[in-house]
């Protein structure tokens, strides 16, 4: 059995094994920096990591109801060797999470705990400089993600999060994506259902068209999903912070890198009846569109010339019509802090669907690529979209940057830019589907 739960620690710095790390990665960061990075980059395995750590992966938040979901895929597939712990400030919670995953897992019962706060900026760049790669699921990550994500930056620790919050991603960028570059850390963000269908999705169908040429890619997201109260209170968050996101939107672009030669757009869509999908079209201004078009933005693969657009796909449209009402009721309501804090008192955060209504989840996203005169339909799917499929993606994503030969990059990258391939092989093997369904 287990020591018990312990402070986040020992601090342990990057030393000479991280220098040489950062000093690697500067020619493909300068690379990066020029919009020309592509997967053919030099690669780096796990011999090439350091291994001063005692941790490979450590799993922030895993007391929540996500957290706890993240736990159990871990338990069930980490390989052989992999360090990892579980972290979170309740001790207690901590505790039971272990002895539960223990009766399903008996090996779980050596997987170290950690106690850390994240409004704690002590504790938690001790826990950043204890692994190699930290994943949590803390939200809403603009109220409670900033110092995690500063500490894995300034420590050169690769981070994963499932945040769908652009204001979050936005300001992460501007503050600590230089840093990260230094570091030779890789802050990947949104490595759940946010944005991981959509992102290596597109990609996915991006390699079924030919090259150097202009594409264009629309992407059509289906679901019968429900949400837990953690994703309510990070939705309504963002909602309520429309003045701050279009602010960290435009600190942004004055950060960003121009690409010379290439274009790269990202337009919302309008209403429409898809025949493609045979579905009501209804434009999704979700994070989504954003990661894959910085994706597209990072990878000449997606040509010269991009354009993605992002739906939300609807059977009849007496639902579409409906949806749109709801999620413009409740977006307005949102902007009311006591409004706010009603709808998030309705499902608060640690609640969520049980384990037969996730059972019976599904999620389809449908692409339709074009260019050089070739057409092409793809289709991501799978279960339970929010939970069971967030948790194996998040998951999946930490174990990826851990132990995978992936391309020498660091800054704020997307998981299509970071992990591409093997994240695209790793997810088909855990279950998830990506296929080509018609091609012409």
């Amino acid at each position: 059995m287990n020591e018990e739960v312990r402070q986040a620690g020992p601090t342990a710095g990057r030393g000479e094994g991280g220098r040489k790390r950062a000093d690697r990665d500067d020619h493909a960061n300068r690379t990066d920096q020029a919009g020309r990075a592509d997967r053919t980059d030099q690669a780096t395995g796990p011999a090439a990591k350091e291994a001063d750590r005692p941790h490979d992966v450590v799993l922030f938040g895993a007391t929540g109801f996500v957290g706890a979901l993240t736990a159990e895929y871990l338990a069930a597939n980490a390989p052989a060797g992999c360090r990892w712990a579980l972290a979170g400030r309740d001790p207690a919670k901590l505790q039971r999470l272990r002895d539960r995953l223990t009766a399903l897992h008996p090996a779980a019962a050596d997987v170290p705990l950690l106690q850390a706060d994240a409004s704690d900026p002590a504790a938690v760049r001790e826990l950043a400089a204890a692994t190699r790669v930290l994943a949590t699921t803390v939200g809403p990550y603009v109220l409670y993600g900033g110092e995690i994500v500063a500490a894995c930056a300034a420590s050169g620790t690769d981070y994963v999060d499932l945040t769908g919050e652009p204001e979050f991603v936005d300001r992460t960028y501007v503050l600590h994506d230089a840093r990260a570059r230094e570091t030779g850390a890789r802050l990947v963000h949104a490595c759940g259902f946010d944005s991981v269908p959509a992102d290596l999705g597109a990609y996915f169908t991006v390699a079924q068209l030919p090259r150097d040429v202009p594409l264009r890619v629309d992407g059509f997201m289906r679901s019968n999903a429900l949400f837990s109260g953690g994703t309510l209170a990070s939705a309504l968050t963002a909602m309520g912070r429309a003045p701050q996101t279009l602010a960290a939107a435009r600190e942004r672009r004055l950060h960003e890198h121009r690409l010379p030669g290439r274009r790269v757009r990202g337009p919302v869509g309008v209403p429409r009846f898809s025949r493609e999908t045979g579905t009501w079209a209804l434009p999704l201004p979700s994070l989504d569109p954003r990661i894959v078009t910085r994706s597209a933005a990072a990878l000449d693969r997606y040509g010269p010339d991009f354009r993605y657009r992002h739906y939300a796909s609807v059977k009849h449209l007496p639902f579409a019509l409906g949806g749109t009402a709801a999620v413009g009721a409740t977006a307005a309501l949102a902007q009311l802090p006591p409004a706010r804090q009603w709808l998030m008192d309705l499902w608060e955060p640690g609640r969520g669907p049980d384990a037969e209504r996730r059972a019976r989840s599904w999620f389809t996203v449908r692409f339709v690529g074009e260019g050089g005169g070739r057409r092409v339909l793809t289709e991501v799917s799978g279960g339970d979209p929010g939970y069971g499929e967030t948790a194996k993606m998040l998951a999946e994503s930490a174990l990826c940057l851990a132990f995978d030969a992936l391309p020498q990059r660091a800054g704020q990258l997307t998981t299509a830019v970071a992990m591409g391939d093997s994240l695209l092989d790793r997810l088909q093997k855990a279950g998830i589907r990506f296929r080509v369904a018609s091609a012409r």
